[in-house]
């Protein structure tokens, strides 16, 4: 198992690397166009510009890149967004709490509700109400989350006015306004990830419902209810664990197309509004953010495998796997 965890995060390390590279190199090549500096900021901007080597050739730069990030865990500073020349860290880490929120919630909403439809379906399989859910299953797997946020703003923000059209900005994470207008951007977010866990759930739980376990609980003398909490339900759960904890650790990337569409002042905008006015140490550490979440996301998912079932063992060999 040691083995096998040392394998995957000098993967995940050789992956980061290779990506940051081909991602620093593609921006670079881009047209990019010299930002005004303020008053009294011009001389700040050249010497920015000299330190980072931004004159100097892209395998330069990169390498000054590096060694900032690196040595000094230096991202840069803001040249078009924020304000001019504050510390891209700081500025990235204003917007974390708002793509939290909105992201913590819909997967607090999305896991039970997804778990639950799914037992449902399960154990009234090929009956309407199985044939109900799954019909719901298609379509919410089938339309994107930012079809459902358009329609949710039209009927229920702009027609019956029942919702703020837009998030709430500000620091007050606790009122009943801010948690209000998250009620959008937070269903549209779940749809997806409900469906996803309604399928799995019925999946799997069908299976263990039909194996031969459950006949013999069933010949103990337990009840239909009683075997399928104690024995199908407890084992269809240990493969559906390592999706949610891989979907707490996805909640912190958040949703680009769903943050433009609600105003959320979060990562996801902040990497669109970097790309598109071209500022380099913004979108550089807002993409290599959501890069490292998406590998710890891959690891923590295979190593959930082994600590919960432990007749799994990853990176053993043939005669020891299982």
């Amino acid at each position: 198992m040691l083995k096998y965890v040392l394998k995957r995060l000098g993967l995940a390390v050789v992956s980061f690397f290779i990506i940051m590279t081909m991602t620093f190199t593609l921006f670079k090549l881009l047209p990019n166009p010299v930002p005004e500096a303020p008053g009294g900021y011009a001389q700040a901007l050249r010497d920015m510009h000299e330190a980072w080597g931004y004159n100097k050739p892209i395998i330069v730069q990169y390498g000054i890149f590096l060694r900032n990030v690196f040595t000094r865990f230096d991202w840069g500073f803001c040249t078009t967004i924020g304000t001019f020349l504050s510390p891209v860290t700081s500025y990235i880490g204003s917007k974390l709490p708002s793509t939290i929120y909105v992201n913590i919630f819909s997967v607090l909403i999305s896991i039970p509700l997804g778990i639950i439809f799914g037992i449902i379906a399960a154990i009234f399989k090929n009956k309407w109400q199985d044939h109900l859910i799954q019909v719901f299953i298609m379509l919410f797997i089938s339309v994107p989350s930012f079809v459902y946020a358009f329609v949710l703003q039209y009927f229920v923000g702009f027609k019956l006015n029942l919702l703020p059209l837009l998030f709430k900005g500000g620091n007050d994470w606790f009122s009943w306004a801010m948690f209000k207008s998250a009620i959008m951007p937070i269903l549209a977010l779940s749809f997806g990830v409900i469906a996803s866990f309604m399928r799995y759930v019925r999946a799997e739980l069908t299976e263990s419902l039909t194996s031969e376990y459950m006949l013999l609980a069933r010949t103990k003398g337990l009840t239909r209810a009683q075997a399928t909490v104690r024995h199908a339900l407890r084992n269809s759960m240990v493969p559906l664990m390592p999706q949610i904890l891989a979907q707490f650790i996805y909640i912190i990337g958040g949703s680009f197309i769903i943050e433009q569409i609600f105003a959320i002042p979060g990562i996801g905008q902040t990497t669109i509004l970097a790309f598109g006015l071209k500022d380099y140490s913004v979108f550089m550490a807002c993409e290599m953010f959501y890069v490292a979440i998406g590998l710890l996301a891959g690891i923590v998912t295979d190593l959930s495998y082994g600590f919960i079932d432990p007749r799994i063992r990853m990176g053993g060999n043939k005669n020891n796997e299982l």
